[in-house]
């Protein structure tokens, strides 16, 4: 057969996983029993999985996510308090279909921020878009996007994605100019997206952090009414894990 021809072909088409389907199959023996459909049933199998990788990939480096974590390496052993069974079903990324929000609650270094990654990196293999942001950066870019004329340009970056991960929330009060800067992003996102918020104070306290009463009633009804919750506990894993290397 005209291997390379036909590899040089499918390339200069763009299609590069059915090229990598064409050398493996010509390489296996079992493959020349195939008929014609199989043959080309297996090559299309190799350029959706690869263009679902490439998806992946380029969603993954868009959301510049603090960690590299994973739903399937989340330990439930911890006593943090953290309901297997809930944070499987948001594995699933439903919420975020549903444009529902998520409230990770508890003290530091119960691993707030690291389930928080695991699930946007989830919400990207699902091809989601994610974008992901520790609270006083996001502020600190939307004061210098204030005075050099990109503010509504950010504004419109965190209001188009699936997926918002604000990490960090609290727990200083908020300055009058950060308040309307959370309303308008959450303004812009509700029922647009969903928003998934970790903070070191309990939902109850949030008020009192955004300090401006018609503000906070705002914010608040928007992000919390139809957000799920998860409230961990506990001491903080990274003393554990230093523990355990010492002894």
């Amino acid at each position: 057969m005209l291997t390379h021809p036909t590899l040089d072909l499918l390339h200069a088409l763009g299609l590069h996983g059915m090229a990598q389907g064409y050398k493996a199959l010509e390489a296996n023996p079992e493959a020349r029993s195939l008929d014609h459909a199989e043959w080309l049933g297996l090559l299309l199998d190799h350029e959706s999985t690869l263009r679902q990788q490439k998806r992946f990939e380029t969603r993954a480096r868009a959301a510049h996510l603090r960690h590299p974590a994973s739903v399937e390496d989340v330990d439930y052993r911890a006593h943090r308090g953290l309901d297997r069974a809930l944070f499987l079903k948001l594995a699933a990324c439903d919420w975020i279909r549903t444009r529902r929000n998520l409230v990770i609650t508890g003290p530091c270094g119960v691993g707030k921020s690291w389930l928080a990654c695991a699930l946007g990196h989830k919400a990207c293999r699902e091809d989601l878009s994610v974008l992901y942001f520790r609270v006083p950066r996001l502020f600190a870019a939307l004061g210098l996007a204030r005075g050099d004329g990109r503010y509504g340009k950010l504004l419109r970056q965190l209001a188009r994605v699936n997926l918002l991960v604000l990490d960090d929330w609290g727990p200083e009060p908020l300055l009058p100019e950060q308040s309307r800067d959370l309303l308008e992003i959450v303004e812009d996102r509700y029922d647009a997206g969903s928003l998934l918020i970790t903070s070191q104070v309990p939902v109850d306290r949030w008020y009192d952090i955004i300090g401006i009463p018609t503000l906070a009633d705002a914010v608040l009804d928007r992000v919390v009414h139809n957000a799920y919750r998860i409230e961990l506990s506990g001491e903080s894993l990274r003393k554990r894990k230093a523990a355990d290397k010492a002894a």
